[in-house]
């Protein structure tokens, strides 16, 4: 049973609520309800008969994606509504639209781990010398890059900048590793949705015409490429809706351009802006400190959050020297709440990187302080998780080299480095890509007991590609 999507909502949130034809800037402060007001647009618009797949809500993480889903679950159950991550929507519209970007419907996205595995494999092949660089270096040159719609046919380095000039090198001959992979990285799936509308106006218009009501959240950190698909899928129909505030822009240094939220009525002059003020999450002396410290900002919009929630502890600063000083405080304070009674499993310390865990870690130790750490290395960040899912990339993608080096020899085969490398010259000799080598083992003089091996390797997953269907079920 669905719920009236106005019900309870102020004046500010309603206006943004009910807007739905147009464009719609909504600046929204730290706690003033921003995912309420989208989810209830969304459910606002499927109860006036909008069908769902006509609602595209796009986000920056898996965990706001799936809050708002259950949110708009609750409050109009069954619409089926695209709802998720920028790169999620691209790698969707990638499996059908491939063919136009050089690549496969069964193309593989490469992570962080795989993506530098094979741009230092494009390094060798280069090669560059990296005197005064590293390998990251290169990587988040490229990212900035792609991130502003900079392809490696257009690539090029300024007067005078090293880095660029190596890029200029490397960047080519990485898209080469990712093309005869069948792949693409994290960056390539923004850019290249990017360039297939820019450079495909029918497919454009079919999009513009497929999703007609769009909503962008945190739009402040949309970047370049970002801000291009939004844009492309709102020019027939414009009823754009976004969500942010320039003052909690903090993405600058990977690509995010502030930009894209402080000139949306130069993109949209006949947008409606609302402006959301009050903060339902804070007491009065931590949003008395944050609108002093914010309104020196520079490059924002207006704004003063307030609360109805008087009085509360007010917070207090402290400027340490340095990261063990930093440190030495926090213990101090844990040591000062529990001598007055309060227990350690109510206290928290949040940090911004988990750089910054460790020097937190050995100062609790050495003050005796029992602690747990919430987070860590990811499930698909796992060597073992990532070992399966090789095998399973190179069923479905037999032309992805690096998922099959990587399980080449796991478990353990006697597969080493020399007869890896002896595979791969006649890979390359042939122009074929690593999967080929397996079956003609026998033809190389590697000696029968790693030829068994490697060919062994091959059958494994032929026979389990031969299992699989060609089309799904």
């Amino acid at each position: 049973m669905s719920q009236d999507p106005l019900a309870g909502l102020d004046d500010r949130p309603l206006a943004a609520v009910r807007t739905l034809r147009g464009p719609v800037c909504v600046l929204a402060g730290a706690g003033t309800g921003k995912t309420r007001v989208i989810t209830h647009r969304i459910a606002h618009l499927c109860e006036l008969g909008v069908p769902g797949r006509q609602i595209l809500a796009l986000t920056f993480t898996n965990k706001a994606a799936e809050e708002m889903r259950a949110r708009v679950e609750r409050l109009v159950p069954g619409h089926a509504v695209w709802l998720g991550t920028y790169h999620r929507f691209c790698a969707r519209l990638l499996r059908k639209y491939a063919p136009f970007l050089g690549l496969q419907e069964n193309y593989t996205i490469y992570d962080t781990d795989d993506s530098g595995r094979a741009l230092r494999r494009a390094i060798g092949r280069t090669k560059v010398e990296l005197t005064h660089f590293t390998p990251d270096n290169l990587a988040y040159a490229i990212s900035w890059a792609k991130n502003k719609l900079i392809t490696a046919d257009e690539y090029e380095a300024r007067p005078g900048h090293p880095l660029g000039a190596l890029v200029k090198r490397v960047y080519p001959a990485y898209q080469e590793q990712l093309r005869n992979a069948n792949a693409a990285d994290f960056d390539d799936l923004l850019l290249h949705v990017a360039t297939l509308l820019r450079d495909n106006p029918e497919i454009r218009q079919t999009l513009d015409e497929r999703y007609r009501y769009v909503l962008v959240d945190e739009y402040q950190d949309t970047n370049l490429a970002q801000y291009a698909i939004a844009r492309a899928l709102s020019i027939d129909h414009p009823n754009l809706a976004v969500t942010g505030d320039p003052d909690q822009s903090i993405y600058g240094w990977r690509g995010a351009n502030l930009k894209n939220i402080l000139e949306f009525e130069k993109d949209f002059p006949k947008v409606r802006v609302v402006r959301l003020e009050q903060n339902y999450r804070s007491g009065s002396p931590i949003l008395h400190i944050a609108n002093e410290v914010i309104q020196n900002n520079q490059g924002r919009k207006p704004k003063r959050l307030y609360t109805e929630r008087a009085g509360g502890e007010k917070p207090t600063v402290y400027c340490a020297q340095n990261e063990r000083g930093e440190a030495a405080f926090v213990c101090n304070k844990i040591q000062e709440l529990w001598g007055g009674g309060e227990r350690y499993s109510d206290m928290a310390v949040l940090y911004r990187i988990n750089a910054q865990s460790r020097t937190l870690e050995e100062a609790l130790m050495r003050a005796g302080i029992p602690y747990r750490v919430f987070g860590g290395q990811k499930f698909y960040d796992r060597a073992e998780i990532k070992d399966a899912m090789a095998y399973l990339v190179q069923v479905a993608n037999p032309a992805d080299d690096l998922a099959l080096r990587r399980i080449m020899n796991t478990p353990k085969r006697g597969i080493g480095p020399a007869t890896e490398a002896a595979l791969q010259a006649h890979a390359d000799r042939l122009a074929v890509p690593l999967r080929e080598t397996l079956r003609e083992a026998d033809q190389l003089g590697l000696g029968p007991k790693v030829t068994k091996a490697i060919m062994e390797l091959g059958q494994l997953l032929d026979e389990v590609e031969a299992m699989v269907p060609t089309k799904p079920p």
